[in-house]
């Protein structure tokens, strides 16, 4: 397993498990919970949730499916923007944790920039890191006049990620948000890698992954993993479609495939937008 050193030296894995829309059916529960067993086990260890995601149902499903096995997962979850403040971030953190079942977070992010003035939110952040409840913070979808504007707030340096939408489709934080996180030494989690599924139907792509006998997934996500600091979190509720990913490992993309894929999907020519899903 590849894997992302944080700031701090501690190392995770590149290639984790994404949960967004899972826990929302009963119907699909059982397979749900034994892709994320079967993650585990191959060593995918790092899971991803937020409370937005079914409202907890999300967070719900991941406790489940690790209990026993607490001590084997890199545990991420994200607060709403509207739960920021300094005393709403406890609360909210609280409620994730009984979801989860467990009594810390390896990582807590910012989800999206709100209303609630990000030193603040820092603040929220470094009271419960310092209780214990969480290990390090971080942010999600935070472009970089947003990162400018934290790394001036007391704590704001001490980020541990940016999760950001980033995959072959979706390049555009390659211009000078990438670049600056890199030079701080902030991770990149890329969540979307393979662009809600959309990408294993592309023409080009399909016909590059049939050359290099590997998968269009397949090849999305090693596009990702041969680039240094960034971690790669994609979901599936499926186990076959997760051990379909987790062959991405086994592949190592040349200089001359690395090349050809810039060909299909060009790098950014200029600054643009932040993009969220």
């Amino acid at each position: 397993m590849k894997q992302v050193t944080l700031p701090d030296g501690e190392r995770v894995p590149a290639l984790g498990m994404g949960t967004w829309n899972m826990g929302d059916d009963r119907a699909t529960r059982a397979e749900e919970l034994a892709t994320l067993r079967l993650g585990l086990d191959l060593g995918l260890r790092l899971i991803d949730t937020a409370e937005m995601y079914g409202e907890g149902l999300s967070e719900q499903l991941i406790g489940e499916a690790i209990a026993g096995r607490r001590d084997e997962v890199f545990l991420v979850s994200k607060v709403y923007p509207h739960n920021a403040g300094y005393h709403d971030i406890a609360q909210a953190c609280e409620r994730s944790l009984r979801r989860l079942g467990t009594d810390r977070l390896d990582l807590y992010l910012l989800h999206w920039r709100g209303g609630v003035p990000l030193e603040e939110t820092v603040e929220g952040l470094q009271a419960l890191q310092r209780e214990g409840k969480i290990r390090h913070y971080g942010v999600s979808n935070l472009d970089l006049s947003d990162m400018e504007e934290l790394w001036n707030v007391p704590g704001g340096n001490e980020v541990a990620v940016n999760q950001l939408l980033y995959n072959l489709s979706r390049r555009g934080i390659e211009w000078d948000l990438l670049p600056w996180l890199q030079e701080r030494r902030v991770p990149v989690m890329a969540y979307s890698p393979i662009e809600q599924a959309r990408l294993v139907r592309h023409p080009k792509l399909v016909r590059f992954a049939q050359e290099c006998g590997m998968t269009p997934a397949q090849v999305a996500l090693a596009w990702l993993l041969a680039r240094d600091g960034v971690i790669a979190i994609p979901k599936t509720g499926h186990r076959e479609r997760l051990r379909e990913n987790f062959g991405a490992l086994s592949h190592t993309l040349t200089a001359e495939q690395l090349a050809t894929l810039d060909s299909i999907f060009p790098p950014p020519k200029g600054p643009h937008a932040l993009e969220m899903l």
